[in-house]
């Protein structure tokens, strides 16, 4: 069937596949290098305890059958292998079937992971990750020519995580509206990148700019995707160009680059499309049926999407196979953290030796400079802004967090920039206090060298021990 390919999008498929393979191998590192202390058997959530509460039906996932912390690591890095083969075009050498079930591979891993991943897990990435990589499996290889159904069902993502992102923005807080979120968000968001400081010094009209440009390329940018080219490539480029602009203004794990990689697909790059044989039958009927079954299923996205209680971030099947997108419905004015302090002291005292722990990437010392981390996801970082939110969001872990470090346990140390004290001699308390953080203007930045100022709110977790350690040497 003619129709059923675009041979002049084989580059667009090629660099879509390779940067896509490319995020994969990012994701799958990052659960390898944190998995232990956050999900491991003795990790802050652990996934023996989750799969025993929760049938596989409502999260099937290969650690359903069976877990131990060695399996969980042979898993990702058995995801980090194929990704880097992807990378690396072995979908290229292998017959068309092969080519599928090689992309199936990394789909199917990382689906096992988020279904067990609880809330270290619960980022709209994860299920657009788990959403791209189901449609890139069915693209094919240089056998054939990129399917034309499939190619629009990309672009259909791209729509829905552009468009749905923007509604969000519009419905969740008047300040999207009146153009000033970006007064505050450049210090307010969860994790500051090198030059976040910088963005929010720029000058407040210029601000209004860009929120004014994102409205415009969320909201009107996503229908030129179905335009004719080359208008659908400018919209794509458009996209890219601010999905860039967010890159150099914070760090969102992989969010920004796997909406860059949708947006690839869409470029109509220049290319003389070599002559393939027609593509198999089965092969068509397959991506004919797949696409029709994500056709049925984005009925709950677009409800969603056009509802006045509209969500984000939100997966309709245990699968993510359609997911609803969408961040930042409302925006913080004031940023908080949760600081945790350490001491050897037999007894705590406000005039104790308090020693602070540092975190890789979420603001601590306030002369310490943010660093790019992203794509790769800091997790624990993360969720430590949540829990400077509200309580509520660190129930489940922190305590155990806290156990931790008392234990000077070393796989949750490692997720740290560094422990205060020495491997062989743990802390005898540890407490939490919350604090306000606020860039500093420039002149504080030049008498200072440092880029926050923090000032004591209120206590947030009072010194605390293990249990039965009131004698510990």
């Amino acid at each position: 069937m003619d129709w059923f390919v675009a041979p002049e999008y084989e580059t667009s498929r090629l660099v879509f596949q390779r940067t896509l393979a490319g995020v994969y191998l990012v994701a799958f590192l990052t659960a390898a290098l944190q998995f232990r202390a956050l999900l491991g058997e003795r990790g802050l959530l652990p996934v023996p305890r989750f799969v025993a509460r929760v049938p596989f039906r409502a999260a099937p996932s290969l650690f359903q059958l069976h877990y131990s912390d060695r399996f969980f690591a042979g898993c990702a890095w058995a995801g980090c292998a194929v990704s880097a083969a992807l990378l690396a075009g072995v979908d290229s050498l292998v017959p068309l079937w092969a080519a599928l079930l090689l992309w199936l591979v990394p789909w199917l891993l990382y689906l096992s992971i988020v279904n067990v991943g609880q809330t270290w897990y619960s980022f709209g990435w994860e299920s657009l990750l788990l959403e791209v990589g189901f449609a890139a499996v069915w693209l094919g290889n240089d056998e054939v020519a990129p399917p034309v159904v499939m190619l629009f069902l990309l672009r259909w993502i791209l729509f829905r995580v552009e468009f749905g992102a923007g509604l969000i923005k519009m419905r969740g807080d008047e300040c999207w509206r009146k153009l000033t979120c970006l007064d505050h968000h450049h210090e307010t968001q969860p994790m500051p990148g090198p030059l976040s400081w910088f963005f929010h010094h720029l000058p407040k009209p210029l601000h209004r700019v860009e929120v004014a440009a994102n409205h415009v390329t969320q909201l009107v940018v996503p229908f030129l995707l179905f335009t004719p080219q080359p208008v659908a490539t400018a919209a794509a480029a458009l996209m890219i160009v601010t999905q860039l602009w967010l890159v150099l203004s914070g760090n969102f794990a992989w969010l920004n680059w796997i909406t860059i990689v949708l947006a690839l697909s869409a470029v109509a790059f220049p290319a003389d499309p070599p002559d393939r044989p027609g593509a198999p039958l089965w092969y068509e009927v397959t991506v004919l049926v797949v696409a029709a079954l994500l056709v049925g299923l984005s009925y709950h996205p677009v409800a969603n999407m056009i509802s006045r209680r509209q969500v984000m971030n939100r997966s309709f099947d245990p699968l993510h196979l359609v997911n609803t997108y969408g961040a930042f419905g409302s925006v913080s004015r004031v940023r908080h953290e949760v600081v945790i302090e350490g001491t050897l002291d037999e007894t705590p005292r406000e005039d104790s030796d308090w020693r602070e722990y540092e975190f890789k990437g979420k603001p601590g010392d306030p002369r310490r400079w943010p660093r790019q981390f992203a794509p790769y996801h800091l997790r624990l970082d993360w969720l430590m802004w949540f829990a400077a939110l509200s309580p509520s969001y660190a129930g489940s872990w922190f305590g155990t967090l806290m156990e931790r470090l008392l234990e000077n346990d070393r796989a949750t140390l490692r997720l740290l920039r560094r422990s205060p004290f020495p491997p062989d001699e743990p802390p005898r308390f540890v407490r939490a206090r919350l604090f306000r953080y606020r860039y500093t203007t420039w002149r504080e930045l030049r008498e200072t060298g440092a880029c926050w100022e923090r000032t004591f709110v209120r206590e947030y977790l009072p010194p605390t021990r293990l249990a039965g350690s009131a004698h510990r040497p």
